[in-house]
């Protein structure tokens, strides 16, 4: 039965990507969140060639801060003469490296746990979920909050780490109850009673059964996650309990302009502008691929 179930799930699973990617390429919303998605990712990572100036150099050679756009800085600069476009730039690097270890942390936490909870069952489900509904009791941002107080990090080096842990503490039981929903339906499919006839381990009927049947759901997660994560980061930024200076953070940036809003509202434009772009491209690339890897739409 393993002889035979093996290669047909081989074979299927190529067809299964090809068809999502289809459905992905025929969609334009997707396209073009994916195109806007490449783009900041891009000028993330080159920041340093990109930006024309330091994020943390302040020029004071004008006569009034902020200054206006001009050819030495293209965007102008913020009240203590630090270059926007630099800052946008580099703002961009912190908020997808915030967002890309936070959703590795909600996926190593959130899916070993709603594994273990739904295959173990027993008192592992109960105190797992229990745990997780303590948790949902809290309200994620508020909890965020909580802890970055608590804590106080007192470099902005250490900043990093106490966003890091604090945000992927409040995303993970979202992501472990997906998971446990998904595995409990799964062990109970005949491929899984098949493997177990046949002499496989509970390991590998996780890693070679379970996993691959839950990668679907489990991306379009981590993909909308990415949008709340990166909010998140902005808005604790935004209260100044985030990403500390002289780091240049989208939040802390809307924070320093909102005193210049009639002077200079670029300063306020630019960064909200950035971060709203970022986060409805994240949201609707989930959408588009729920909708492309929707087993109900394939024909």
């Amino acid at each position: 039965m393993s002889g035979l179930s093996a290669p047909l799930r081989a074979s299927s699973a190529p067809r299964v990507r090809s068809e999502a990617l289809r459905r992905l390429a025929r969609n334009p919303v997707a396209l073009v969140s994916a195109a806007l998605i490449a783009l900041l990712v891009l000028a993330a990572v080159f920041a340093p060639w990109l930006a024309p100036h330091a994020y943390d150099i302040q020029d004071r050679s004008y006569p009034s801060l902020p200054a206006a756009a001009d050819a030495v800085h293209p965007l102008g600069t913020d009240h203590l003469g630090r270059d926007v476009l630099s800052r946008l730039l580099y703002g961009a690097r912190i908020s997808l490296s915030v967002g890309i270890v936070v959703e590795l942390i909600e996926a190593l936490v959130g899916v070993s746990l709603g594994v273990l909870a739904a295959y173990k069952r027993g008192w592992w489900d109960i105190v797992l979920m229990r745990v997780t509904d303590a948790m949902f009791a809290f309200p994620d941002l508020l909890f965020a909050i909580l802890l970055v107080g608590i804590v106080r990090p007192r470099s902005s080096g250490a900043s990093f780490l106490v966003v890091f842990m604090a945000l992927a503490l409040v995303n993970w039981p979202g992501m472990a109850r997906i998971v446990r929903g998904q595995a409990l339906a799964l062990r109970e499919k005949e491929f899984v009673d098949a493997a177990r006839a046949v002499g496989v381990n509970d390991w590998g009927i996780i890693t070679r059964h379970l996993l691959p049947n839950m990668l679907s759901p489990i991306l379009v997660a981590l993909t909308v996650d990415m949008a709340n994560v990166i909010l998140a980061e902005a808005t604790l930024s935004f209260l100044g309990i985030g990403i500390q200076p002289p780091y240049p953070s989208w939040g802390r940036m809307i924070s320093d302009a909102l005193p210049y809003l009639r002077s200079s509202p670029l300063l306020l434009v630019v960064p909200a502008l950035a971060l709203g772009l970022l986060v409805l491209a994240f949201n609707f690339l989930g959408d588009a691929l729920r909708d492309a890897l929707d087993p109900r739409l394939r024909q």
